[in-house]
């Protein structure tokens, strides 16, 4: 078997190292595109509460006064995983679902996690509700935005009970967590109107309802909102 010379073999080796240098920086670069392929990306719900620790931000029974009692068939929440974030808005929204309990539905939009409840007097059928969800980066500010822009199509409906017609009227709120919306609810053929109001605080969305009270339910229903707003503030910063 013939061998090369020392000159071929230097030649040879001359030849050979830049392709080593090229398989090696090749190398290199794969490794390093497979390092930021295989690097696992940022959690999308970190920082975000789950059902069951919004719920402690929820307003317990003792906030209620005599003669309320949860509902325990409005009592849920998402426990301690999170959902698929979804956004269906309708053409037209549904203003009749400004008169159910869980009346944010009507922005069509649905957060990570949710919990919600209802205290109902056994005395005067008087309605509070409460309800927390929780929303993906910026989107909380658009769920508000969404609602307004909801509200503001829905200027009647009819009440499906009394099949009169209810008025809505929907104003900004301030001092209420970073951005509020207070609808209104009025039906002659009702004692006592109906107040709602959303109000965004980070990623969470707080709606509440309340007809308690001789003012269509806004005392209750401001002060539910501000208790909510900083029972969450408090939840987050033991998170």
């Amino acid at each position: 078997m013939r061998h090369p010379s020392r000159a071929a073999r230097t030649l040879l080796a001359a030849a050979v190292l830049p392709l080593a240098l090229t398989a090696c920086s090749s190398a290199t670069g794969t490794s390093s595109s497979s390092a930021t392929a295989s690097k696992p990306s940022k959690d999308p719900d970190a920082g975000l509460l789950t059902g069951a620790q919004l719920k402690k931000a929820l307003a317990p029974a003792s906030f209620f006064t005599s003669g309320f009692a949860v509902d325990p068939k409005g009592e849920r929440n998402s426990g301690t995983t999170y959902t698929e974030q979804s956004a269906a808005p309708a053409a037209k929204p549904d203003c009749t679902l400004l008169g159910g309990t869980s009346w944010i539905a009507i922005t069509g939009d649905s957060g990570v996690s949710f919990a919600q409840n209802d205290y109902v007097s056994k005395d005067t059928s008087e309605d509070i509700a409460q309800e927390i969800d929780t929303f993906r980066g910026t989107t909380a500010a658009k769920v508000m935005a969404g609602l307004k822009k909801a509200v503001a199509a829905c200027t009647s409906y009819t009440d499906s009970d009394t099949h009169t017609k209810v008025k809505v009227t929907g104003a900004d709120t301030t001092g209420l967590g970073d951005a509020a919306y207070t609808v209104t609810l009025t039906d002659s053929a009702w004692q006592n109107g109906s107040t709602l109001i959303a109000a965004q605080s980070g990623t969470d969305v707080v709606t509440v309802m309340s007809t308690d009270g001789h003012d269509n339910g806004a005392a209750t229903a401001k002060k539910l909102a501000t208790r909510i707003v900083t029972s969450l503030k408090d939840e987050h910063a033991h998170a």
